[in-house]
């Protein structure tokens, strides 16, 4: 999928020109939520839209800069992850900050303002889905980095919050990468339900958004090695959002992460 189709929120690249101090331009989502729910409902191989530009350039100036780029930081968690019955990795070379606390202080508010009622509302005008929760938790969200030979095989999110028992709706991710060449890999892959190729691919790049519906079927990940030279890492920030109840036919309530092949190649 050329990256040149993915639509713009091209209004929104100026630097906010208030004295809020806020980071994210409310007035440009609010302009282009009625077509961007348009595109979310008829995407394939499931709902979910890809947006450049998403934040205004101020906000990634700020963000790129307070980058927690020392690995020596005890704020990074390993999050490599090996399957509990394979032992096959899963998730490889992988590493997250989840606290808030610990967070450099522009991630910090930019979450409080992800999880804020203006920015549900757009999430729910986009994506038809009403009720939106946020996780104070961070549960598998947060900052997240992925170095050189590390993946991320495609799966199914858990469909349940383990503490609070709500339904998983939805993934909402902005990339982070300045300089990201396409011989790095690392295209985030959207397969359909019969995992039959050949699947979406949405190149990690800079200020790219990503938002989609969690469902037992919304197969997705990353699962081929990067190329990228050590010491550069693939980049994002992650959220995921809940409601209180869900369509019976989404998914099965359950805690558990579905990890699935890639099919083979004839």
């Amino acid at each position: 999928m050329s990256d040149a189709l993915f639509p713009k929120l091209t209004s929104n690249q100026e630097s906010i020109a208030d004295a809020s101090g806020l980071l994210i331009n409310y007035a440009a989502l609010h302009a282009a939520q009625d077509q961007l729910a348009s595109l979310y409902q008829s995407n394939q191989p499931f709902a979910h839209i890809v947006i450049d530009d998403f934040l205004p350039q101020s906000t990634i100036t700020k963000l790129l800069a307070e980058y927690p780029t020392d690995q020596t930081l005890p704020i990074w968690n390993n999050a490599t992850h090996r399957d509990k019955e394979t032992g096959e990795y899963v998730q490889k070379e992988k590493r997250n900050i989840r606290d808030p606390l610990r967070m450099p202080p522009t991630y910090r508010q930019l979450i409080w303002e992800f999880n804020s009622h203006y920015f549900l509302e757009f999430l729910a005008k986009i994506t038809g889905i009403t009720n939106l929760i946020p996780d104070p938790n961070l549960r598998g969200a947060g900052i997240h980095q992925i170095g050189r030979g590390g993946f991320l095989k495609i799966h199914a999110d858990f469909a349940s919050h383990r503490e609070f028992s709500l339904d998983r709706r939805l993934n909402f991710l902005i990339y982070l990468n300045e300089d990201w060449p396409e011989e790095y890999g690392g295209d985030l892959e959207l397969w359909n339900k019969q995992m039959q190729g050949p699947p979406k691919r949405v190149s990690p790049i800079l200020n790219r958004c990503v938002v989609f519906s969690t469902t037992a079927t919304s197969y997705h990940g990353h699962p081929h090695p990067l190329t990228c030279p050590e010491g550069i890492y693939r980049k994002s920030l992650a959220l995921y959002y809940y409601t209180n109840g869900r369509p019976a036919e989404e998914a099965t309530p359950g805690f558990a992460t579905h990890w699935r092949e890639l099919p083979e190649i004839n």
